[in-house]
């Protein structure tokens, strides 16, 4: 019997404590194949298919649904799109099935006939945390896990939009294994797929998320639908962060931030100040689908007493920060072999952009020399490995950013061509040691 990982569904013949593919523990489980579905060539029942030219297909455009939550239609590319396939994950208790339910009551109120299907709360506590929030409760409820009875159940309400909670919760009786097994959320994915797509309905699915912050079960999952939104955040802070990693629909990597209150997520307008302090960080702009926004990195540099000094980083790649410590100790002579390094990205964002390198290694240098960074600076750029500052795309959209929010003075690669008639100094430069010497 072949055995797989219920992190990412990699497939082995035999048992293994570790998966080669993702790294996880103890995650192979023996799932029986199902029976009596045996490739044995082509099916006698076959008919060929039609084949169309590229040009000749007819193009119809279908209207967005707007679901009142301005966040999450601009996440969405502008609204939902019918018969999509979205599927949200995000860390247990930070607000999926809050969105959702929000995003059921405002579709209802405009006419829309709604199915809410919980595999994991009962009817009463979704019915309380309704009333918690305010929002109407006249859509309809479904208790079940069962695949089968509730694709029956969908077919007879012929529903607009079908959320499920969660794709992990559901099973099918004709499949061996067990809810939440790899065999069991690809098949399940595909059903409710098909059923999107042939009934012009709008379907929500909920995933669960791994220790390692991706979406449990098999990449298959993310493949077959339309949109992975992931909600992020710090559930101290109450703020909340829907990004878009994948849109057939709309722009990669848009993001929108939502406040968490007693009424449920509330769409934050004033997103700009959740990513400036204003307590001496290095100020970058990093680029979310078509949103430029402003962010700020702090970094703390204290002397240590361990035998390997600490490198810790919220929010940023620790690997890039190592790059960026040893470029500054080879190429600069800053000393820290003997320093804990500690940084942090404001408003519990997750940089991947490379522009936020040269604000890095000011912050550290800041930090290490004990010297403020000066006020109304940005710093654009990217490290290379002589520290020479690198281009980064889409230079004038941030410098206008910058300029709308007061900033005075901006550190560049000297090999950009922003625009002229900016309202903020451009320094280009081309070492890092350049910025260095003129902030410091």
């Amino acid at each position: 019997m072949p055995y797989y990982c219920q992190e990412c569904g990699y497939k082995s013949l035999k048992w293994m404590g570790r998966c080669p593919e993702c790294g996880s523990w103890n995650s192979m489980v023996e799932e029986v194949p199902e029976k009596g579905k045996k490739f044995a060539g082509v099916s006698a029942s076959a008919k060929k298919a039609k084949v169309l030219k590229l040009s000749e297909v007819r193009l119809e455009e279908k209207k967005r649904i707007l679901t009142g939550i301005e966040e999450l239609d601009l996440v969405l590319g502008g609204g939902i799109v019918p018969s999509s396939l979205i599927l949200i994950g995000g860390d247990p208790g930070i607000g999926k099935s809050t969105l959702l339910l929000q995003v059921a009551a405002s579709l209802f109120q405009k006419g829309l006939k709604v199915v809410y299907v919980s595999g994991e709360e009962s009817a009463e506590q979704v019915r309380l945390r309704a009333e918690r929030l305010g929002i109407p409760q006249d859509f309809f409820f479904l208790s079940e896990t069962d695949l089968s009875s509730i694709l029956i159940t969908l077919e007879y309400l012929s529903p607009d939009l079908v959320i499920v909670d969660s794709i992990q919760t559901v099973y099918l009786p004709e499949l061996s294994s067990s809810p939440g097994g790899v065999s069991q959320i690809r098949e399940c994915t595909n059903l409710l797929m098909r059923f999107a797509k042939t009934n012009n309905c709008i379907v929500f699915l909920v995933g669960h998320i791994t220790k390692g912050g991706v979406i449990a079960g098999p990449k298959v999952l993310e493949h077959l639908v339309d949109v992975v939104l992931y909600l992020e955040g710090e559930k101290e802070t109450g703020f909340r962060i829907l990004r878009a990693v994948k849109n057939r629909f709309g722009a990669l990597n848009e993001l929108g931030v939502f406040l968490m209150t007693e009424k449920g997520l509330i769409s934050y307008s004033k997103y700009e100040d959740f990513f400036l302090s204003g307590e001496g960080g290095a100020v970058f702009c990093v680029i979310e689908g078509s949103r430029p926004l402003l962010v700020e990195v702090q970094a703390l540099v204290s002397k240590s007493f361990l035998a390997v000094p600490r490198r810790t980083s919220v929010g940023f790649d620790p690997l890039r920060l190592s790059l960026i410590v040893a470029i500054l100790e080879k190429k600069l002579g800053y000393r820290f072999y003997q320093q804990d390094i500690y940084l942090k990205v404001s408003g519990g964002l997750r940089i991947t952009d490379p522009c936020a390198d040269l604000a890095v290694a000011v912050a550290l240098v800041s930090s290490l020399l004990e010297k403020e960074v000066p006020e109304g600076t940005l710093f654009l750029g990217e490290l290379g490995l002589a520290s020479e500052i690198r281009p980064v795309r889409d230079i004038t959209l941030r410098l206008k950013e910058a300029e709308k929010k007061g900033f005075k003075r901006a550190f560049v690669p000297a090999s950009t061509r922003p625009e002229k008639n900016l309202g903020l100094e451009v320094v280009p430069c081309k070492k890092l040691s350049e910025v260095l010497r003129e902030c410091f």
